[in-house]
């Protein structure tokens, strides 16, 4: 994908996140790990929080381990709802 159309994709769409692959085991489909600090609310303390999201990868070309970065899109079945970019 070439520079211009992932800051268009960037531009046009939500959320973009940052994570690791951790599942590449179904077709056109990644499940990304990621993770975030935050800051108890009572205590102070920061603690690391993560949430997997699965991702459209068309052409499976990402592997467990890869950091990849992912945008939130339109539906494209009941769980996806982000793109790998």
């Amino acid at each position: 994908m070439t520079t211009n159309t992932k800051k268009e994709i960037i531009k046009n769409k939500g959320t973009t996140l940052k994570g690791v692959v951790v599942s590449d085991k179904m077709k056109k489909t990644v499940i990304v790990s990621v993770s975030r600090f935050v800051k108890h609310p009572l205590y102070g303390k920061f603690y690391k929080m993560s949430k997997k999201y699965k991702a459209h990868d068309e052409e499976n070309k990402y592997k467990t381990g890869d950091i990849v970065e992912i945008v939130e899109t339109r539906p494209i079945s009941k769980d996806k709802r982000f793109k790998v970019i």
